[in-house]
This record gives structure tokens, C-alpha cells and sequence, in this order.
């Protein structure tokens, strides 16, 4: 009636329309409400799938950064144990070395005494023996020079007492001076070969101390090297961790 009144096709084409399907509008309407709705809740699924994503990437994100923060954690650990473990070593092997360089040093002056008096003692007993010899000597010859004067005394007619037999001096008497000079003179080589044995002995204790004692210098000096090194290295890495 509307459409007659305002002599109008348009609204006549379209009553006629909704006349024919009334609910046309209805359908239309449910059908982009569904197909709205679709829409959405393939966008909200998207979204979901990505927010899923993102929470699982930042999980296994939270979870790597995590285990390499423990294990920088432990590797500064670690290196601060090793280089104070270091640090004890070195200052050890420091003054292990620093009492073997005194040890040799004062075997090295004892040593050097000791041969000194060693030798003068040596000198001195080849000297004395020496002496000895020489007094032996001056006495057998008197003795001999005497015994062959009295014995030419007793040939003249009118011979002296005191010169009744041929003159031997102290010769005669057990132990008398000839048999005490030799003694001595066999005190004075005995010490000189006990002398001479000493000295090779201390000598030879000598060397092999200085020996012994070098090797394990240049060990402990060579560890002292490596453990320094090391040290450096890892001190280093200290600070690029930090």
C-alpha cells in the first residue's frame, strides 16, 4: 500500500520480494552472523596457535638462559677454585725453591771449609812427616857416628868407663827416641790418608746433594713456569666471564 500510495516500483519490486520470502533478511543476517563468527573464532585460534608459540619459544628461551647462567655460574666457580689452587702451588714451589737455593748455599760454604782445613790438615801431616823423617834420619846417622867412635875407643889401650861398650844411645832402651818418631811419623801418615778419604767422601756427599738439589730446582722452577701461565690464562677468562 505504501508502494501503491507513493506510485513507486522499487518498493513494489521489493514488497513483492519480501511477500514471496519473509525471511530472507533473517537468513541473510544469521548467515553473515556465522560466517562473522567463523572469521573470529579462526582468528582467535590463529591467535591462540601463536600465543601457544610464543609461550613454548620463551619457555625453551627462559630454559636455555637459564642452564648457560648456571653453567657461567659454575665455570667462574671453577676457575676461582683453580686459580686460588694455583696461587698456593706457586707460593709453595716459590719458597721450596727459595730454601733450596740457601740449603746449596750454605753446603757450598761448609764444603769450602771443610776442604780448606782438610787440606791444611793434609799439608800439615805431610810436613810433619816429613820433618820426622828428617830427624830420624839425623839421629841414626849421630847414633851410627857414636857407636863408631866408642868402638874406636875401645881399641886404644887405656879405654874410658863410660865407654866400655860401643855407644847406641837411646837405642837401647824399649821405646826410646827412635821408636817414638817413628811412631809418629806412622800417626802423621795415617792421618793423612784418613784425611784424604774424608775429604773424598764429603766430596762426593757434596756432589751429589748440589746434583739432587738442581734437579729438583729446575723441576719445581719449571712447574712454577707452567702453574704462572696457567694462572694468567685463567684469571683471563675470569674477567671475560665477569
Amino acid at each position: 500500500e505504501r508502494a501503491h500510495a507513493l506510485n513507486s516500483r522499487v518498493l513494489s519490486a521489493l514488497a513483492v520480494r519480501v511477500e514471496a520470502d519473509p525471511f530472507v533478511k533473517v537468513k541473510k543476517m544469521i548467515k553473515d552472523l556465522i560466517v562473522r563468527l567463523m572469521e573470529e573464532a579462526n582468528e582467535e585460534a590463529e591467535h591462540k596457535g601463536w600465543c601457544d608459540t610464543e609461550l613454548s619459544t620463551n619457555e625453551q628461551t627462559r630454559k636455555e638462559k637459564t642452564e648457560a647462567v648456571e653453567t657461567l655460574h659454575a665455570e667462574i666457580d671453577q676457575l676461582e677454585a683453580s686459580i686460588a689452587k694455583l696461587t698456593e702451588d706457586i707460593s709453595e714451589l716459590t719458597k721450596a725453591v727459595a730454601e733450596l737455593d740457601a740449603a746449596m748455599s750454605e753446603a757450598t760454604t761448609l764444603r769450602l771449609d771443610e776442604k780448606a782445613k782438610n787440606e791444611q790438615t793434609i799439608t800439615d801431616s805431610q810436613e810433619a812427616q816429613t820433618a820426622v823423617a828428617q830427624a830420624l834420619t839425623v839421629l841414626k846417622e849421630f847414633y851410627e857416628k857414636a857407636g863408631d867412635a866408642t868402638a874406636l875407643l875401645q881399641q886404644q889401650p887405656e879405654s874410658p868407663e863410660i865407654f866400655d861398650s860401643p855407644y847406641k844411645g837411646m837405642q837401647s832402651e824399649n821405646g826410646g827416641i827412635v821408636g817414638m818418631l817413628e811412631v809418629i811419623e806412622s800417626d802423621f801418615a795415617r792421618l793423612e790418608s784418613d784425611t784424604k778419604a774424608a775429604e773424598a767422601s764429603a766430596q762426593k756427599e757434596y756432589d751429589t746433594f748440589m746434583t739432587d738439589s738442581k734437579v729438583d730446582k729446575e723441576s719445581k722452577t719449571k712447574d712454577i713456569e707452567h702453574k704462572t701461565a696457567k694462572k694468567q690464562d685463567e684469571e683471563q677468562a675470569l674477567t671475560v666471564k665477569n
